[in-house]
C-alpha cells in the first residue's frame, strides 16, 4: 500500500526522483496516466491490470464511460526507473498536470498521485477535514 507526501523537483529533461519509500512497492516499471482533479496517477504493473480489469466492465455503448475509459488509457504510458531512481514524466503529461519544478508525490493506496506543488497546497485549502468526515457516512454507507 502506497502511503506518504514526498516533495521534489522535475528536472529540465522532464525526469523525477521517485521516492525511496514508494519504489519498492511501485516496482521498476509501472504506468503512469492523467489522474483526477489534475494531476498524474502511477499504478504499480499489478494495480494497473486490474484497474484495466475494471475498465473492460464498463458498457461500449455509455458515452461516460467510453469518454471515463479514454482519457485514462490515451494518456497512459509505461515508465521505468533508472539506477538513480528518476523517472521521466512525458511533456504532455508534465502540460496536463502543471509540472513544472516543484511537485509533491502522494502514496495513496493503490496508486500514487502526482502534484504540482502549489496545486496541491491550494486543494488543502479548499476542503477541510470536517467536510471530508461529513461526506463518509455516504461512501462508506455509515
Amino acid at each position: 500500500m502506497f502511503i506518504g507526501e514526498y516533495e521534489h523537483s522535475v528536472d529540465a529533461k522532464g525526469r523525477v526522483i521517485m521516492p525511496a519509500k514508494l519504489r519498492e512497492d511501485i516496482g521498476e516499471k509501472f504506468i503512469l496516466t492523467k489522474g483526477l482533479d489534475g494531476c498524474l496517477f502511477a499504478y504499480s504493473q499489478k494495480e494497473w491490470l486490474n484497474f484495466e480489469e475494471k475498465l473492460k466492465t464498463l458498457p461500449l455503448t455509455n458515452k461516460n464511460a467510453r469518454d471515463f475509459v479514454r482519457f485514462f488509457l490515451s494518456g497512459a504510458i509505461e515508465c521505468e526507473i533508472d539506477k538513480q531512481g528518476r523517472f521521466l514524466i512525458p511533456a504532455n503529461l508534465r502540460t496536463y498536470a502543471t509540472l513544472d519544478k516543484e511537485i509533491v508525490i502522494l502514496g495513496v493506496g493503490t496508486r500514487i498521485e502526482i502534484w504540482n506543488r502549489d496545486v496541491w497546497n491550494k486543494s488543502g485549502e479548499t476542503i477541510s477535514a470536517d467536510e471530508i468526515a461529513e461526506n463518509m457516512d455516504k461512501l462508506l454507507g455509515i
